[in-house]
């Protein structure tokens, strides 16, 4: 994997959020609609546990360049 695609992946154990740098054209969206959540000028910059699954997927649906996407975790 070239390090300008790097895709790393933030569960809160119900949802899986999935994010593409390459992918990213910074719109902001994500920041805006949810900032406890996605926090750029942090390590981990996303923090799934910050707001519910609902908002999280929400959120990402708004996302323009599909760098951020989900999928819900199967239940054990």
């Amino acid at each position: 994997m070239d390090k300008d695609n790097i895709k790393k992946e933030y569960t809160n154990g119900e949802v899986t959020i999935v994010w593409q740098s390459g992918k990213c054209i910074h719109s902001g969206n994500c920041v805006r609609s949810s900032p406890a959540v996605f926090k750029p000028k942090e390590k981990p910059w996303v923090n799934p546990e910050a707001a519910s699954t609902e908002e999280i997927m929400t959120t990402i649906d708004k996302c323009p360049s599909g760098a951020l996407n989900y999928y819900i975790n199967q239940k054990e």
